[in-house]
This record gives structure tokens, C-alpha cells and sequence, in this order.
């Protein structure tokens, strides 16, 4: 919690506002024991009207002013709450979004939402808690103390019995329940996860008809959150039942104690009344630290999370300005590249080298898991490779700023991937200042234009959440479109044209070339047909390249491409491009 508390920093002076007022507010109800104890001692016992009326009018005083005074607390220790959790949510994302792909998947994305909401729900509420109460409480407490002395020191000692035994059961409850938090936030982690599968992954679950399975997995996680929800409740509950216990049996004790006092002296039942109210403050006081000091090690837990994700340094290291000046033609470079996932035991690329120039198309091509969408991730620095170099423009990525390196690629993911908005929002994404007939352009290009105009508001329609209202081709057309939008230096297709039947990847491809004539076209496919007049087909197997070259060049030459191509190809079909070839 400590290193979080550098987000209040900007807002001291309102903090230092709300502690003044809490101050005054505690010592203004500090003096209305005494004073009622004035009224029934100096008062009511004398038969003085007009020092009752006096004294009464003094106390409404002092009630409004601390009510005041109380007022300002919560309205400035509210302000600068907001403000904290804005901030320390704010810079929290921030982090998020400035990780590579591997940091990502170390922390999982179910547990980076729990942490970007609940996590800083339970610090933010403690912040609260802090600024409202964990102030007032030592206040009031010493205070009352102080007066409680004052009024009837020979019976002072009650006071501190009480704050004994609640104590006494606050520690008894922290012991059972702060090993219970770590292991609360886990099992929240778990649900978020387990919905988010689910809710993703729908139409699976439907179409293998498992909703029982799924929702008694969702049910397992659910009752064991509820399991140790009940457990905090059950032991949360005892404090208030115990504390007036206490609190009532202090007073009866006080009470007790006082009536031999007042067998000779009836004023004394002012000060007994008083000492009772200043030990109701007291005991008050202590509640409130005994509640703040169970939930503060539940936050504690929560800023422990976010710490350690502001302590996580992402593996990658961005410059903050591009070092060396990049050629104007566009070009793509490996050198010796291998690449290695972080805990695994073999290379997933080994020793790849080739070089992608502008206006031409290179193409990877390879079975499952050779290797294909790694190799090109590592052009946008999604993953760092483990050795070798990645040349762009005749410049190490390493060497360039985010930005300036960003700038210069159109990526075009193999699932579609659409933000909620309007289709004018999501194709201008990469290109805010575009124009509207350069939009409607990079649309035609993508052959997108068509199913758009049919859509209600045309390029002002609406776009679900995730492109839940479109179908999957339409999805990677508008992400192509976006790419195109962008004129970027670099075209990334990561199996972007899967979802296209053959006649719509023809007429994109064919529509794409003149937009991509002074361009380098890095694509991964499975279709053959997709890749056949591409100028580079890159050949991979085991992570490894094991040919490259023309279609024709590689029919010859490569055996494992030949293998790819006759299970695509008929066997004429097959026998006429070997003739060819």
C-alpha cells in the first residue's frame, strides 16, 4: 500500500484539508459530553433554567459546526479518492498495454482484468477507509481518553479492560482470516477466466452441447468463492455482536462503580454520564481500527498484485528515439533469427535468414506448429527473438522507438478483430486524420464495399463488441481494409484470407497490388492458391527453413512443399504443375 500512496501525492493539500477538518470535527464532539455533563451537574441538579438554555444553544453550536466540519472530511477525502483510483487505474493499463505478448500470457489476461478492477477496488476503498477513518479514529480515541481521565480518573482503568478484550478478539479474527485473501483474489482470477472461455467460446460449447459441463465448472469456482466469502462474513460478523458486548458490559461495570460515589454526591451523575459517552468514543475509536486493520490486509494483498505488475519489466526494451536513420525503400530483413518461447526447451525458429524487398510479395508456407506466425511477430516485436537480427529499412527493430517502427507496418491478425463503434472507426483505427474517400477506397480494395453499403448507416454502422454482428470473412475484410487505410511500409498477413472463399481471395489479391507496388507483403497462408505467384515463397518445417524460392523454383527443389502442394491440388491438377515447373 505504501508504494501505491505516491498517487496522493498531487492532491496533499486536499488531504491536508480533509485532516484539519477531521481534527476540528473530533474536537468539537469531544466537548459535548462535557458539556451535557455541565447541564445535569450545574443545571438541572441547581434548578438553573437559564444555564440549561445557554449551555444547550452552546452544544447545538458545536453539533452543527462538527457536522460541518464533517462534511468538508468527506467531500475532500472523496474528491481525492476518486482521483487515486483514476490515476493508479489509469497508469495500471498503461503498464498493461506497454507489455509484449510474453508478459501477457506470464500473468494471464483474466488475472490483469481482475487486477485493473477488483484489485484496485479493494485499494481504492482502503484509501477511502484511510483518509475518513484510520485518521479520526486515533484522534477521537486519544482524546476521549484524555477527557475520560479527566472526568473520572479513578475509573479509567475500564476503559482499557474493554480496549483489551476487542483487541484480543480482532488479532484471534486477523490469524484466521489474512491467509484467506491471497487465496480469495486466486479463486477471482479463476471466475473471470473460466467466464471469459466461456463466454468467448459459446457457440463451441453449443455446438458440443457441454453448457452442463461449462456451468458446472463455473459452479465449482463459484461456490468456492462463496465458501470463503461466507468465511470472512461469519468472522466479520462477530465483531459488532462481541464489541457491544463489551461495550455494554463496561458500562454496566462504570455504572456499578459509580454508585457508591453517588450516594453522596448526586452531581457526580453528570461526570458518571459524561465518562460514559467519552468511553462509548473510545471504544468506537477502537472498532473502527479493528475493522480498518481486517481490511487492510485484504488491500494489502490487492497492492501487493498491482505492485508486482509495475515491477514487471517488459522483456522487451523500447528506445525512446529511433537511433540511425532508416532507408527510404522499405525492406525486411533476417539474419540468423532464432527464437525461443520463455520456459520451453526447443527452439521454435532456428537460424532463419532471408531478405523481403519492396514491391514484392514473400510468402511462408508450412505445416501446423513449423513456425509460420511466430517468425512474421517477430517483424512488429510482438516476441523478441532470442538471437540474430530483424533488419527493417536497412535498420535493427531494436534500434527503433515504438512509434516510428509501428508507423511503418499494416498488421492484419489471422482471427478479425473489430472494436465496438462504427465501421468508419474501425477502418480509419490506424489512421485517424484519413479522408472519407481514402476510406471508401482502402473498403474497395479489401472488398469490403459491397456488404457495407448494405449495412444500416453504411460506413456509420455499427460495429458489436468483438464484430459479434458480422460474419467471420467480413471481419478479416474490414481488418484488411484497416491495414490498407494506414499505407503502411510493411504489410503483415498472418493467414488473413482464410475466412475468404477462392473467387473473393482472388479479386483482394488481385485489387491489392497496385496498393502494395512499393511495399514489402509478408503472408502466411495454408492455400496454396493464396501464395502460388507470390516473387518469395518461404518453405518451413520443424522451425527451420527448408526451401525457398518461386512456386515453380520450389516444385523442383523442395520436397516438403511438393508434399503441401499435391495435398491441395487434384492429381491432374498436381501432374500439370510439375509439367510446368
Amino acid at each position: 500500500m505504501f508504494r501505491l500512496s505516491r498517487y496522493l501525492r498531487p492532491y496533499w493539500w486536499q488531504c491536508l484539508l480533509a485532516v484539519v477538518a477531521m481534527g476540528a470535527e473530533t474536537y468539537l464532539s469531544l466537548q459535548l459530553p462535557a458539556l451535557m455533563a455541565s447541564i445535569v451537574n450545574d443545571g438541572i441538579t441547581a434548578g438553573n433554567q437559564h444555564y440549561i438554555l445557554i449551555t444547550g444553544i452552546k452544544m447545538l453550536g458545536f453539533a452543527a459546526a462538527a457536522s460541518i466540519f464533517a462534511l468538508i472530511t468527506h467531500y475532500y477525502s472523496a474528491r481525492v479518492g476518486s482521483a487515486f483510483t483514476r490515476d493508479l487505474r489509469s497508469d495500471f493499463y498503461k503498464k498493461v498495454l506497454s507489455f509484449s505478448i510474453t508478459e501477457i500470457d506470464n500473468f494471464s489476461t483474466a488475472s490483469l482484468i481482475t487486477r485493473t478492477t477488483n484489485d484496485i477496488d479493494q485499494v481504492s476503498n482502503a484509501t477511502m477507509m484511510i483518509l475518513t477513518m484510520m485518521m479520526r479514529a486515533p484522534m477521537m480515541g486519544i482524546g476521549a481518553i484524555i477527557q475520560a481521565f479527566r472526568t473520572a480518573p479513578d475509573i479509567t482503568w475500564t476503559i482499557a479492560l474493554g480496549i483489551g478484550i476487542i483487541v484480543s478478539f480482532t488479532v484471534a479474527i486477523m490469524i484466521a482470516v489474512v491467509p484467506k485473501f491471497k487465496l480469495f483474489q486466486k479463486l477471482i482470477d479463476r471466475l473471470v477466466l473460466v467466464t471469459r472461455e466461456n463466454l468467448t467460446g459459446l457457440r463451441v460449447v453449443r455446438a458440443f452441447n457441454k453448457e452442463r459441463y461449462e456451468a458446472e465448472k463455473f459452479s465449482k469456482t463459484n461456490k468456492e468463492i462463496t465458501k470463503t466469502a461466507i468465511f470472512f462474513d461469519k468472522l466479520m460478523a462477530l465483531q459488532t455482536p462481541l464489541t457491544n458486548l463489551v461495550f455494554d458490559g463496561v458500562t454496566l461495570l462504570i455504572v456499578w462503580l459509580s454508585l457508591n460515589r453517588l450516594e453522596t454526591d448526586i452531581t457526580y451523575l453528570g461526570d458518571m454520564m459524561a465518562f460514559v459517552q467519552y468511553a462509548s468514543q473510545v471504544m468506537i475509536a477502537f472498532l473502527i481500527l479493528t475493522m480498518l486493520f481486517v481490511v487492510l490486509p485484504r488491500a494489502n494483498v490487492s497492492a501487493s498484485r498491482l505492485n508486482e505488475v509495475f515491477q514487471t519489466k517488459s522483456k522487451i526494451s523500447w528506445k525512446t528515439k529511433t537511433e540511425g536513420v532508416p532507408n527510404n525503400v522499405p525492406s525486411v530483413k533476417f539474419k540468423n533469427v532464432s527464437f525461443l518461447y520463455p520456459g520451453a526447451e526447443e527452439n521454435v525458429l532456428t537460424d532463419i535468414s532471408f531478405e523481403a524487398k519492396a514491391g514484392q510479395t514473400t510468402a511462408f508456407v508450412g505445416s501446423t506448429g513449423s513456425g509460420k506466425s511466430t517468425l512474421i511477430s517477430l517483424v512488429p516485436r510482438f516476441y523478441e527473438a532470442t538471437s540474430g537480427e530483424v533488419v527493417v529499412n536497412g535498420l535493427n527493430i531494436k534500434d527503433y522507438a515504438p512509434e516510428d517502427l509501428m508507423k511503418r507496418i499494416g498488421y492484419v491478425p489471422q482471427k478479425g478483430i473489430l472494436f465496438s463503434g462504427t465501421v468508419r472507426d474501425n477502418i480509419s483505427f490506424g489512421a485517424p486524420t484519413i479522408k472519407s474517400a481514402d476510406i471508401r477506397a482502402s473498403a474497395k480494395v479489401s472488398q469490403s464495399y459491397d456488404f457495407i453499403e448494405k449495412l444500416e448507416g453504411k460506413f456509420d454502422g455499427h460495429i458489436a463488441q468483438g464484430g459479434s454482428n458480422v460474419s467471420g470473412g467480413q471481419k478479416q475484410r474490414l481488418s484488411i481494409a484497416r491495414a490498407i487505410a494506414k499505407k503502411p511500409e510493411i504489410y503483415i498477413f498472418d493467414d488473413s484470407f482464410s475466412a475468404l472463399d477462392m473467387k473473393t481471395d482472388r479479386k483482394l489479391r488481385e485489387a491489392l497490388k497496385p496498393e502494395t507496388k512499393n511495399s514489402v507483403v509478408l503472408i502466411v497462408a495454408q492455400r496454396i492458391n493464396t501464395i502460388k505467384d507470390a516473387d518469395q515463397i518461404v518453405v518451413l518445417e520443424q522451425g527451420k527453413i527448408a526451401g525457398k524460392g518461386t512456386h515453380y523454383e520450389l516444385l523442383k527443389s523442395c520436397a516438403v512443399y511438393r508434399d503441401i502442394v499435391k495435398s491441395q491440388f487434384s492429381d491432374a491438377e498436381f501432374v500439370k504443375e510439375m509439367n510446368h515447373a
